[in-house]
């Protein structure tokens, strides 16, 4: 029998918005690939930048949408983010959150000891979103911070995506306390290594598949956690935008949607400076990468990926390579 992609897996680390739904509704096919998940005895968890909902409301969210979820198979930056600061800092200390509810209650469940103001003399400062956050909460992170705390963010994402358009996120509100101490935290969300970890970690999974919609987050956390990764063409990126990826955000797999964990992975070779992938072949000339195939047949880029990629081991262009297609 023919080995499919998830057969090399125990298990997968899914990203939500583009990989599982899109604004309001579910990606064509995607609950239903995940459900098949169970029937192959493959684990499964969510990972999210998300740390001031519950893991219980992002697994009733899911639900909803007839994906297979439970709480325990969804995993936060808030969660990531304590456990982060909890091997950062001994047990009993003192820590100022900024942030949720969720965030304060993730941090007790480490064993540390909230405590409400700067002048509690925090041992550690940990920040994640939530739209309460005022004036007044970025100065006393940047007051404890200054006097020495340990500093952990739940995640960098810059923007929040609303119905009215992009509002600043928690990245943003990091950015200002940064800008404030002359200071970096450490970072437990995605694009870092520490939220795979967790994840991974929880659900038992030794061979994890990471599978997500954005290069500079999904994939670059996976490469980082030392994981394979697949780029899902159902959100962000493209095989355009992975095949001039930075060295670091290269996935190992392009796959149109996630039906496609469930089919062989066609394996590319290399001869010479050609690589052929199913009947495409590509090669790099310059900055031209020359394909024969079709520009509508993943195939196609993924053997031109290969042989740019192969081309620029060490460093990505900064100029993207003019594509030539011919069926000949």
């Amino acid at each position: 029998m023919t080995a499919r992609l998830i057969d090399n897996f125990d298990g997968v680390l899914a990203d939500l918005d583009g990989v599982v739904y899109r604004g309001p509704r579910a990606i064509d096919g995607a609950t239903d690939a995940l459900g098949k998940l169970v029937g192959e005895g493959k684990s499964l968890a969510y990972v999210t930048n998300n740390a001031s909902r519950s893991c219980a409301e992002v697994a009733a969210h899911l639900r909803e949408l007839g994906a297979p979820a439970t709480a325990d198979q969804v995993f936060g930056s808030a969660l990531a983010g304590a456990e982060l600061l909890a091997r950062e800092v001994a047990s009993g200390s003192a820590v100022l959150v900024v942030g949720s509810q969720i965030l304060a209650d993730s941090v007790r469940a480490q064993g540390l000891v909230v405590v409400s103001a700067w002048d509690d003399q925090p041992d550690a400062v940990i920040q994640g979103f939530s739209p309460a956050l005022g004036w007044k909460d970025l100065a006393a992170a940047a007051y404890a911070i200054t006097a020495g705390a340990t500093w952990v963010a739940t995640n960098m994402d810059m923007t929040l995506p609303q119905e009215r358009g992009l509002a600043p996120g928690n990245g943003t509100l990091v950015a200002a306390v940064a800008a404030a101490t002359g200071k970096w935290p450490l970072v437990a969300g995605k694009p870092e290594a520490a939220l795979f970890e967790t994840a991974a970690r929880h659900s038992g999974v030794e061979r994890a598949l990471v599978v997500g919609d954005r290069l500079d987050t999904d994939i670059l956390g996976g490469n980082r956690a030392g994981m394979e990764t697949a780029l899902v063409l159902t959100g962000v990126d493209s095989p355009q935008t992975a095949l001039t990826a930075r060295v670091d955000e290269r996935p190992r797999y392009l796959i149109r949607s996630l039906g496609q964990l469930y089919e062989e992975y066609p394996s590319i070779t290399a001869d010479g400076e050609a690589y052929s992938c199913g009947a495409a072949v590509a090669r790099v000339s310059g900055t031209n990468v020359h394909i024969r195939g079709r520009d509508d047949d993943l195939d196609s880029w993924r053997a031109a990926c290969a042989a740019w990629w192969a081309a620029h081991p060490a460093t990505a262009p900064d100029g993207a390579p003019h594509i030539l297609f011919t069926t000949e």
